[in-house]
């Protein structure tokens, strides 16, 4: 599999028209605008970010290609209530090459957790350790030890993903 395809992902973690799906880090929408064309017009996309500047990106690439059902959102992700976002609220959480970036993973983590609706998914993709172009080997998440976090917030495996050459995917589901 190539570095990573959006759309291989989606339909790997189940992502279908009409539902709503946060992508936590959304940078300049590398799997936001493929999520917005598999949810459909009756579907919803919230585009997270701490960065302004990204989300600008993603408006504009969302207005040329004339997708309506995405919402970016200025966000903290590594606080309680950081992405604004109702609890329960939400199908599928999509948390793609950011959770190594944090020191509060299991904020974000938790976060996640009361976004997401009752048997609502999780979708975590990151770094592989032997990953070249990726993070210092010292940042890169264990997929190990990105199951515990994931355990540990209250979230049941459901399966591993294919993600790419230098990723791990892996899908939970909230009680």
């Amino acid at each position: 599999m190539p570095f990573l395809n959006p759309e291989n992902v989606i339909k790997a973690i189940g992502v279908d028209t009409g539902m709503v799906v946060a992508d936590f880090g959304a940078g300049a929408g590398f799997y936001t605008i493929p999520l917005a064309r598999a949810v459909g017009p009756t579907g919803k996309v919230y585009a997270l970010d701490v960065q302004k500047s990204v989300l600008e990106v993603v408006r504009s690439k969302a207005k040329q290609e004339r997708l309506l059902n995405i919402n970016p959102i200025w966000a903290d992700l590594d606080s309680r209530g950081g992405s604004h976002l109702a609890d329960g609220s939400v199908h599928v959480v999509l948390i793609s090459n950011i959770l190594f970036q944090t020191d509060n993973k299991k904020e974000m983590l938790a976060e996640a957790f009361r976004v997401l609706e009752p048997r609502g998914k999780i979708a975590l993709i990151d770094w592989a350790l032997s990953a070249r172009g990726g993070p210092p080997t010292e940042r890169v998440l264990k997929k190990d030890a990105a199951e515990t976090l994931l355990e540990e917030t209250g979230f049941r495996r459901l399966n591993e993903f294919s993600a790419g050459d230098a990723h791990y995917g892996l899908l939970y589901q909230k009680p």
